[in-house]
């Protein structure tokens, strides 16, 4: 008997072809599926994209202030780039950083947020190993095997907290904000079978 370990709370069994050689490796995700599971994420992102007016708490850059900076934020502002951006021979963005992983859709042109994250070096944060590179190749390869198109990109935000602790805070705002199906606290609510 072949057991699973992945994630398919989304699908009826009839949904998912397997191999029997390697199940995990030969899934195919029907494109139906696909477009719904995008949709609820729509849903929820595509109000807060639209109004361009997603109030972020964000702590003062000072270190002699307290102050909290109510700034009007919307990622879709940032400039995209390509996810290979690490390879150039010159980094664009240095420091610390939020980043934001998005895909548009094709069909809609709407976008997604799958993931958001933080880091200290924004030059050197997606160069090594990262479960996200993961969770978006087995994403690209699944609307692949549905005849989908995929425009992914990831954006950095520079102007964060340079302290771990407050950058941190405020990517979970972030997150608890857009809800990103690819981030672990959120997974469940989009039961996203691409990060199994």
């Amino acid at each position: 008997m072949i057991k699973f370990n992945r994630q398919y709370d989304l699908f009826n069994n009839n949904d998912l072809v397997f191999s029997e050689k390697d199940p995990i490796q030969d899934v195919f995700i029907d494109k139906k599926i696909i477009k719904e599971w995008q949709a609820k994420i729509i849903n929820h992102q595509s109000p807060i994209f639209k109004t361009g007016n997603m109030d972020v708490n964000q702590c003062t850059l000072f270190e002699s202030s307290s102050e909290e900076l109510n700034e009007s934020f919307n990622p879709i502002e940032l400039t995209p780039l390509p996810l290979s951006f690490w390879r150039w021979p010159k980094a664009l963005h240095k420091g610390a950083a939020v980043y934001f992983v998005m895909d548009k859709i094709i069909d809609s042109d709407e976008n997604i947020i799958l993931y958001i994250g933080e880091t200290i070096s924004a030059e050197k944060r997606w160069k090594g190993e990262h479960d996200c590179k993961n969770y978006l190749s087995s994403y690209s390869d699944s609307l692949h095997k549905a005849n989908m198109s995929t425009k992914l990109s990831i954006r950095f935000w520079l102007d964060v907290p340079n302290k771990t602790k407050e950058r941190r805070k405020l990517e979970q705002k972030l997150i608890q904000t857009w809800l990103p199906p690819f981030n672990k606290e959120t997974r469940e609510i989009w039961a996203t079978p691409f990060t199994s």
